[in-house]
């Protein structure tokens, strides 16, 4: 019996903030995968390792966590005033599917990087040395986000000192900008507040009723308080990975929360929709130690934030629930803003898992409807490898 030979793709093996993933040139693909569709998904699922029964990812590119299962395809831009457009694939891992629906904003830091690196930048626009402004277009979600990108001797400045809790190593850093954050109606409905609340009473039948701030800002996230689900917000993730009953009341409360932001017409939809909303829950600052050993002391931070995503607890925090966490922390009455301490604020720095993570907003009422100008916060970005990647063909 004879078998198509493997086919080999050029490919980038990057990392962006916490999370890394395979890059693509959209022009590298193959000509059917250079659209959405079958092709497309069927290639990346290959190239990952999806799905895999086994949870390893031993025969693909996959990490075997929400964190590391990520695909980008990269493209000179067709929007005015862009540089790139990014397209992002968060990658199941004991499934056949692809969740196209909202952003990575780890890997935005690495979206510039690449762009600049492989000729989607003008080389006008390349400072010798300094930095290189990067306008993206994230196509997943409708938004223009700006990377400032060090450059040193006409290339991309990797290595730094610039040390990211949930990064082993440091590195150089790059300022991300998420210019009018609140997502579209691509990306979760349009009103940053899709309720028209800063805090709604949502009720999870056999779970409870209790409060939660609903907000489209970096990617549709739902906040509840630690407290009201029985937990203290410094839990790390083994306490909840490993319990199958926390992950499966999570799951629910998520796909109330999304049927209740209007994202999805019916329950049943949450399960084809994996990567947003996200679920997340706040707790005022408190003494924890970091998954990392690390001891994060009370006074280090503002609060602390557990999300998940994928349906598992995040190692750190997801860059664009950073960003709703950055905005509903700037927005007086949310549930982000009151476990910080309540009143107005512009930056907040929040504990996770891996450590602490700073995040600014700018926000304002506009014409009586909440508006974030932009949110803000660094990240870090290097090639793992570059090359090819080899799939069945």
């Amino acid at each position: 019996m004879t078998f198509a030979p493997q086919i080999k793709i050029a490919a980038t093996y990057m990392r962006g903030g916490t999370s890394k993933g395979v890059f693509f040139n959209l022009t590298d693909l193959p000509l059917a995968a250079q659209q959405p569709g079958e092709a497309r998904d069927k290639l990346l699922l290959r190239v990952i390792g999806s799905p895999d029964p086994y949870g390893k990812h031993t025969d693909g590119m996959g990490g075997a966590t929400s964190s590391t299962s990520k695909t980008v395809i990269l493209s000179k831009s067709q929007k005015a005033d862009h540089d790139v457009d990014y397209l992002f694939g968060q990658v199941a891992i004991d499934k056949a599917f692809i969740d196209w629906s909202g952003n990575c904003g780890n890997l935005t830091a690495a979206v510039g990087s690449f762009a600049i690196s492989n000729g989607l930048v003008d080389a006008a626009r390349i400072p010798q040395n300094g930095i290189c402004t990067v306008r993206i277009w994230q196509a997943n979600i409708g938004k223009t986000i700006i990377a400032h990108v060090p450059v040193t001797n006409g290339f991309v400045q990797e290595t730094g000192d610039f040390e990211l809790d949930g990064v082993t190593f440091p590195a150089a850093e790059v300022v991300i900008e998420f210019l009018d954050p609140a997502a579209d109606e691509d990306g979760g409905g349009g009103a940053m507040f899709p309720t028209g609340n800063l805090v709604d009473s949502l009720e999870v039948p056999g779970i409870g009723t209790f409060a939660a701030t609903m907000i489209n800002a970096g990617i549709p996230t739902i906040f509840v308080n630690a407290a009201d689900i029985g937990y203290s917000g410094t839990e790390l993730q083994d306490a909840i990975n490993g319990d199958a009953k926390a992950l499966e009341k999570f799951e629910t409360i998520r796909a109330y929360g999304a049927l209740k932001m209007g994202l999805i017409s019916e329950l049943s939809e949450a399960k084809s929709r994996q990567h947003t909303p996200k679920i997340a829950f706040v707790a005022p600052p408190a003494a924890y130690v970091s998954s990392s050993g690390k001891a994060i002391h009370q006074n280090d931070i503002a609060l602390s934030v557990r999300a998940l995503s994928m349906g598992k607890l995040h190692h750190a925090m997801m860059g664009t629930a950073a960003v709703a966490i950055g905005t509903a922390a700037a927005i007086p009455g949310t549930l982000v803003n009151l476990a910080a301490g309540g009143g107005e604020r512009t930056a907040v720095r929040f504990g996770h898992p891996s450590g602490t993570l700073r995040v600014g907003a700018e926000a304002a009422v506009v014409d009586g409807q909440w508006q974030v100008k932009k949110a803000m916060m660094s990240r870090s970005a290097r090639v793992l490898m570059e090359g090819w990647v080899r799939v069945p063909g």
